[in-house]
């Protein structure tokens, strides 16, 4: 059997268990889109981000 059969008949199959794949893969790539975007933006405006001044502000 190829990868692609079995992935369908254990996964995609039956509709009960499509929705929990689908909710599962959306949960996950949400979280990883996520941490990868935010990584994205601190690196691009590092040093102007309030974590990296606020030691200039505090009392």
């Amino acid at each position: 059997m190829s990868v692609g059969t079995t992935v369908y008949n254990l996964l995609l199959k039956r509709s009960s268990t499509f929705a929990v794949t689908m909710l599962a893969s959306a949960f996950f790539f949400e979280r990883t889109f996520d941490m990868v975007s935010d990584g994205i933006f601190r690196s691009i405006n590092k040093g102007k981000l309030w974590d990296d001044i606020k030691h200039k502000y505090e009392q």
